[in-house]
């Protein structure tokens, strides 16, 4: 189940569990805030689009904290008057955490709490299959250690990197080849 909130002049899509940053309201951290202007509810079933907005529907949220949004530069330029303007400003906002979303009686986290018997069973099989898995791996792991035979060019392959290590190439000479002499030469006619 999810809504389509406005709030500051936005529109924003939250959900049971949602975190977002909308403008600043007036709230302080720690309490609750209820939007009353919900756009569009949809549910399992259905979707109950507002006119413009939906009757009997709210979402709650739980102010988590104030912030300040990221700095917008705003420059203005007028060409051949000398006149240059720079201003910054960042936007305080509010991080917020959805509680609650609910429509004529209908209410996400009732729903939520209801399903959570569900997932842990699916939870539980889940576990269940996955050491199952783990157990049928490790006896095929344990038939493929017994079964494997070494083979013989497995033992040579081993045995010539040994070899080659001993046996190291006699260290190179450390003098430079000579410098090669410029191939252009002048004329015995040419002085």
């Amino acid at each position: 189940m999810y809504a389509v909130i406005e709030t500051g002049g936005k529109q924003y899509r939250v959900e049971l569990g949602s975190e977002l940053h909308v403008e600043l309201l007036d709230a302080t951290p720690g309490s609750e805030v209820t939007f009353d202007r919900v756009l569009l509810v949809r549910t399992a079933t259905s979707t109950e689009v507002g006119t413009p907005v939906v009757s009997g529907a709210k979402v709650t949220a739980l102010v988590v904290g104030q912030e300040r949004g990221v700095k917008t530069i705003s420059f203005k330029y007028r060409p051949k008057a000398r006149s240059r303007v720079t201003k910054g400003h960042r936007q305080e906002l509010h991080l917020i955490k959805v509680t609650e979303v609910a429509v004529n009686g209908t209410s996400a986290k009732a729903l939520w709490e209801a399903g959570a018997a569900d997932r842990e069973k699916v939870k539980a099989a889940a576990v269940k299959a996955a050491a199952e898995r783990a157990q049928a791996d490790a006896a095929l792991a344990e038939k493929l250690k017994v079964a494997a035979p070494v083979e013989k060019s497995d033992a040579k392959a081993a045995a010539k990197p040994a070899a080659k290590s001993a046996a190291k190439p006699a260290a190179k000479s450390t003098t430079k080849p000579a410098a090669k002499k410029s191939a252009a030469k002048k004329p015995a006619d040419a002085e």
